[in-house]
């Protein structure tokens, strides 16, 4: 059975996805994005999902913020999979095994059918750990758009 994404999200609830995004870059240098994939494009098809994580981090142009603090959360509904993809400079700081904690949290959301509440909890969370250590600084502009790319 193909699962819709307008099963998961509504046009009202991408827009408060984004307004949750520019909430939390409020505070901090870092700089989210989330990709809602329907499926892979047929190119894609042996790559981990970690790969094309990375992929679309790159696409995208994360790795060209200042510091080095982006974070890409994608979705891929045909699989029912997420990953999260966080720049070097935020692992040169962040401990080992967040990320995966932040994951499970979307996980525990997810199993209980309630994908928007999973999305906004995992972006609160990563803009959480991105505040402790990338505050906002006196110059800082948004590098990157808010808006969640769907595709």
């Amino acid at each position: 059975m193909r699962l819709l994404k307008k099963k998961y999200f509504s046009k009202a609830e991408l827009r408060s996805l984004a307004s949750v995004i520019s909430e939390q870059e409020k505070n901090t240098s870092g700089e989210i994005r989330v990709i809602i994939r329907q499926r892979r494009y047929w190119k894609e098809r042996k790559l981990s999902l970690y790969d094309l994580s990375l992929n679309e981090f790159y696409r995208l142009g994360m790795q060209n913020t200042r510091d080095k603090t982006g974070v890409l959360i994608l979705l891929l509904l045909s699989e029912q999979k997420f990953q999260i993809i966080a720049d070097e400079g935020i692992h040169k700081k962040v401990e080992d095994g967040k990320w995966d904690k932040i994951a499970e949290l979307m996980t525990d959301y997810f199993k209980r059918g309630n994908y928007f509440d999973g999305i906004t909890a995992t972006i609160r969370a990563v803009g959480e750990e991105l505040v402790k250590y990338f505050p906002r600084k006196p110059d800082d502009t948004n590098e990157l758009s808010n808006e969640i790319i769907e595709g």
